[in-house]
């Protein structure tokens, strides 16, 4: 059974430890790495150096795919809630990337304006111009999932029928820029509608070195039978193979990430299973944010390493004064050579190459002559980083991981498991208003109340035990309604008032309530409005008080 998603962070030693390796980690790029990429003008042929915030910021997830494959709703199916300007429709409603982040008041934050806040991790992405900065947002919010991650949606990607249309920036260019700092990628498909576009293709080449942070979602998956469902998944899993071509087989998820009552099928429980996989996969990602930032270090300084050596070569080779054009030109041509000849001179891995077609095209607009020469000092420098400053930090990042296993959390149960009080953290709508606010509250209405006697007639059919229902036999029931465990969840966190881990007639009524306006297709409220609230628990609450 998938387990509520959110997180408890209670242990400020953990903390600690996070911002002792974060600090760590910045230090061995500004005294070590930062030096040889201005050097060696490493920015003007590959992504922009890195700036506080790509250390400091919470892990961030890309969402992708094609337009109608669910990519907000999957979003909304996250963290629990609607967000400003999403909008879900058949046709492509969304054409801006989307940042997620948590903030204590609801705001939105146009494009031009987030490139130049320094706390936020999207300062270079003004190279992309008007166009792209235009259709780029930032909404804050305050949610309990945007407080440990940070979530960017993206505009779906067009179909062939639809490629005509011109976005106006460099799409695939600005999937990589994120590909390259997110610590997860997930690309959704509508298990009704497999249509690989030349965009699509496009997108994919964004992605190809960072299959490791790829998770692919069969999205939709519930709307048809269990053969159909294979067959699908078998053509989704053959045209993924032929576009990265990696021995490793992609993984790829089955599911219906949406907060609607699922239809039953026959592969009821293998979705289930699937979305709990990917789920623990993205609840995760804060406890490996770090060793996916040491990951990405080390890969950025051999890129670094190999860079160094192909602007030196091209430098070395450059005639003094004659025939500098047609030198240039040539060993623009030879590249793929002089990467061959740099791996056995150097003992450079060829995967630490660049893309050399991409290299090609870059070189066409420098001057070799203005290149530096290798300089050993700096070289020297390098591979101390990637031989002993990394393996030093080693132990200072395990052990902070072995402190973040022992965070207290939700997830460590099963989802609604026994409902130990313990479990959850009291919400703001549990609060008693002040005093002078009491007069508001009308302590005799209930909305519930009209509707009680058919809820108690299924509360005392469920066998309460000194007039509570244990949470083993309110999820038995629960689960009955075939919503997605996320809003039963919800549900159970909003009707267990008085946190005891049990449910009386009155908090069993209100989660009935609550379940059958979520079937009638209402949102759910994220606080308990005062009418909805017993009358009993404010009075008691009232009591308390006094």
């Amino acid at each position: 059974m998938k387990k509520i998603f959110c997180w408890l962070w209670s242990n400020p030693k953990s903390l600690g430890d996070v911002n002792m390796v974060t600090e760590e980690l910045k230090n061995l790029y500004y005294k070590r790495l930062l030096p040889i990429e201005k050097y060696y003008s490493f920015h003007h042929f590959h992504s922009p150096s890195y700036e506080d915030a790509d250390f400091d910021n919470k892990p961030m997830v890309l969402v992708m795919g094609q337009y109608s494959a669910g990519k907000t709703t999957f979003i909304r199916y996250l963290i629990e809630q609607e967000f400003p300007g999403s909008r879900v429709g058949p046709e492509p409603t969304t054409d801006c990337f989307t940042a997620l982040m948590y903030g204590d008041t609801e705001r939105i934050i146009p494009g031009n304006a987030l490139t130049v806040d320094p706390k936020k991790p999207f300062r270079n992405l003004n190279i992309f111009g008007n166009s792209f900065l235009n259709r780029l947002q930032c909404v804050q919010m305050p949610n309990q999932v945007l407080e440990n991650i940070s979530i960017i949606d993206t505009p779906g990607i067009l179909t062939a029928s639809k490629r005509k249309l011109s976005r106006g920036y460099d799409f695939p260019a600005v999937l990589r820029w994120f590909a390259e700092r997110v610590d997860r990628i997930i690309l959704l498909f509508d298990s009704h509608k497999l249509e690989f576009s030349d965009e699509l293709t496009w997108a994919f080449g964004a992605l190809l070195g960072f299959e490791d942070k790829l998770r692919v979602v069969l999205n939709k998956a519930d709307r048809m039978d269990s053969q159909q469902l294979m067959r699908v998944y078998g053509a989704l899993m053959w045209s993924l193979g032929k576009v990265f071509r990696t021995p490793e087989i992609l993984r790829v998820y089955i599911g219906s990430f949406w907060s609607e009552p699922r239809q039953m099928c026959d592969h009821y429980q293998l979705i289930e299973l699937e979305e709990e996989d990917l789920l623990s996969d993205i609840r995760n990602l804060p406890r490996n944010a770090a060793v996916r930032k040491l990951n990405d270090l080390v890969k950025r300084a051999r890129l670094v390493r190999a860079h160094a050596h192909i602007i030196s070569y091209l430098k070395q080779e450059m005639p003094t004064i004659f025939c500098k054009e047609s030198k240039k030109h040539n060993l623009i041509y030879q590249l793929p050579v002089i990467f061959t000849k740099i791996q056995q001179r150097h003992q450079v891995p060829a995967g630490d190459f660049p893309d050399c077609t991409k290299m090609q095209e870059k070189l066409l607009g420098h001057d070799f002559s203005k290149f530096k020469a290798l300089k050993p000092a700096l070289m020297t420098s390098l591979d101390k980083l990637l031989t002993t400053d990394i393996a030093n930090r080693m132990p200072l990042l395990q052990q902070q991981e072995m402190s973040k296993k022992s965070l207290p959390s939700v997830l460590d149960g099963e989802f609604l498991g026994t409902f130990r009080p313990e479990h959850y953290r009291r919400d703001p709508f549990k609060e008693l208003p002040k005093d002078d606010e009491s007069s508001e509250i009308d302590l005799d209405g209930w909305v519930v109340e009209r509707y009680k006697p058919k809820y108690d007639e299924i509360f005392y059919n469920l066998s309460p035990s000194e007039g509570k229902l244990s949470g083993t036999k309110v999820k038995k029931w629960m689960i009955t309604t075939l919503l997605p465990n996320s809003v039963l969840a919800h549900i159970w966190r909003l009707s267990d008032i008085d946190g005891d881990g049990m449910l009386d007639n009155e908090e069993f009524a209100l989660a009935v309530h609550l379940i059958e306006g979520k079937l009638e297709g209402h949102w759910l409220p994220r606080q308990l409005p005062s009418h909805l609230v017993p009358p009993s628990k404010r009075l008691s609450t009232v009591r308390h008080e006094d």
